[in-house]
């Protein structure tokens, strides 16, 4: 693996880590697919150290857990927009 991808990959789990940062909120971020966040996260940083790797997977898990939470309160806040007007 190539060093920019190592650095990247270790870049991207400590933000995860230390934000809580979902995977579409770390691509924009780092300016980088969603795509290449999953599998820089799910793959390549199991390589390089699997137990951050595990930190980052229970990050992952709760966003995973709490994304129907923010969906519905998304979903709210776009008809309260829409009952104002």
């Amino acid at each position: 693996m190539k060093d920019y991808i190592e650095e990247r990959v270790l870049e991207l789990a400590h933000y995860i880590i230390e934000t809580g940062a979902t995977v579409r909120s770390t691509a924009a971020k780092f300016r980088v697919s969603k795509s290449t966040v999953h599998k820089d996260i799910t793959e390549r940083l199991h390589e390089i150290n699997p137990g951050l790797a595990a930190e980052v997977k229970e990050v992952l898990d709760n966003n995973k857990a709490e994304r129907h939470i923010r969906g519905g309160l998304a979903t709210k806040e776009k008809y309260l927009h829409i009952h104002q007007r």
